[in-house]
């Protein structure tokens, strides 16, 4: 699993998770599919006001693997 990424079955039923958060995978995935730029994602999210480019390629590697 990446670094980024944790899954932990008290934070959101074990859902994974942005690590240090509780912002599920498939919510920044859906925002994505939906339009949002990496800028507008961290506007939404500003928990993930670090968030680069390079994680958002890791989040959907991963969610593409789980799928």
């Amino acid at each position: 699993m990446p670094k980024i990424i944790e899954k932990n079955p008290k934070i959101l039923g074990g859902q994974p998770v942005i690590k240090g958060t509780r912002i599920p995978v498939a919510r920044v995935v859906a925002l994505y599919v939906q339009g949002y730029k990496l800028s507008d994602i961290k506007k939404e999210l500003p928990d993930l006001s670090e968030f680069t480019k390079k994680d958002l390629s890791t989040i959907f590697s991963y969610y593409k693997a789980t799928i």
